[in-house]
């Protein structure tokens, strides 16, 4: 699983932009696919409301700099993707919790 900082550009069916940044990326072995999950950076602005996150398989191009998003095609696809973000929001908050016991000392 990789994560840091890296926006993205989503382009919806209207043809609108927005910028969003990306949550962290994986490969599935079992679907022999990569996927990023994203959120739109709008949405980081008001902290008190949750954040929609969202999933697409990627094809990256073959110069690597950009790729192609695609909808995730099947219900086994969506449990890889939903296990993978709960891994992924457990080790977040065990994070938090270390900095925060760090901070008490």
């Amino acid at each position: 699983m990789e994560h840091g900082q890296q926006n993205i550009t989503i382009v919806d069916d209207n043809g609108d932009e927005q910028l969003c940044e990306v949550l962290f990326t994986f490969e599935s072995e079992e679907f022999n696919k990569s996927y990023v999950l994203y959120y739109p950076l709008a949405a980081e602005e008001d902290e008190n409301e949750e954040i929609e996150i969202h999933a697409s398989a990627f094809t990256p191009s073959e110069d690597g700099k950009d790729g192609e998003l695609t909808p995730i095609e099947s219900e086994a696809e969506w449990d890889v993707i939903e296990e993978m973000l709960n891994t992924f929001l457990d080790e977040e908050d065990e994070d938090e919790d270390e900095d925060e016991e760090e901070e008490v000392k």
